[in-house]
């Protein structure tokens, strides 16, 4: 399901929501400080700072916020951000996805080949 729903924000190109709250999922589990520190400038370069290549659509406070936790990244460092994505895809995209040709014709495909599995 994850990997349709990528392929459909591609289509969208709006992928770096999915990517960047993938990428805080991951870096919430890193342990060592040293690790966290990298794996936050990616992020920020990647997806935060202004211009960044796959820049996400957050509020200015947020973004003032997280480049003031640079400085020492905890694990919840990006967690605003991550919030304020996930409700973009909640209320914006994800729906927009239920109704896509994309979506419906997987959902035919996958019901149609269902009902064939089934007579066998």
């Amino acid at each position: 399901g994850l990997m349709i729903y990528k392929m459909y924000l591609k289509t969208e190109h709006s992928d770096e929501n999915i990517e960047f709250w993938l990428a805080c999922e991951a870096y919430k589990k890193i342990t060592s400080q040293r690790k966290r520190t990298s794996m936050a400038r990616k992020l920020f370069t990647g997806y935060i700072q202004p211009q960044a290549p796959k820049e996400v659509n957050i509020d200015s406070p947020v973004r003032r916020m997280i480049i003031r936790n640079m400085k020492k990244p905890t694990g919840a460092c990006f967690d605003e951000a991550q919030k304020i994505i996930y409700m973009h895809m909640e209320r914006d995209s994800y729906p927009r996805f239920l109704k896509s040709n994309f979506y419906q014709s997987l959902k035919h495909s996958l019901q149609t080949n269902g009902n064939d599995s089934r007579i066998n």
